[in-house]
């Protein structure tokens, strides 16, 4: 009776831990290099994509072992994250941006119209031996 007892108050009173999967803990794991990679300060900006589908944008202004802080560089809020809630952390603006896109656009544009206009004006259909033709 004695041994029942104990076993439960043991199952009621002592806290369940929840294991985590091996690919959870990579991703965490993952997380908290990645945040301490980019440092802490006001040049470490970050766009913090939570599991919840929401972002967090700003700089890290702190980062410890569980949590680290996420601060608004325009307001001044600061939001304390979990690892275990993080999906991605990546710098602002990684990719090209639509400026970039536009432009290289227009250059292939201008390539496309110099081949098939200017080229055949200047070369007067190939009987001159110059550089353009």
């Amino acid at each position: 009776m004695v041994v029942s007892i104990g076993l439960f108050t043991a199952l009621i009173c002592i806290p369940t831990v929840w294991a985590q999967t091996a690919k959870e803990l990579q991703a965490i794991e993952k997380a908290r290099v990645s945040v301490l990679k980019l440092g802490v300060g006001q040049t470490s900006r970050v766009e913090v994509k939570l599991r919840d589908q929401t972002k967090v944008k700003g700089y890290i202004s702190q980062a410890g072992q569980d949590t680290f802080t996420v601060t608004d560089q325009k307001s001044g809020a600061s939001q304390t994250l979990s690892y275990a809630d993080v999906a991605e952390v990546k710098k602002p603006g990684g990719g090209p941006s639509t400026r970039t896109w536009i432009i290289l656009g227009g250059v292939a544009a201008a390539a496309v119209v110099v081949g098939i206009i200017v080229k055949p004006a200047f070369c007067d259909g190939g009987a001159q031996t110059r550089f353009p033709c």
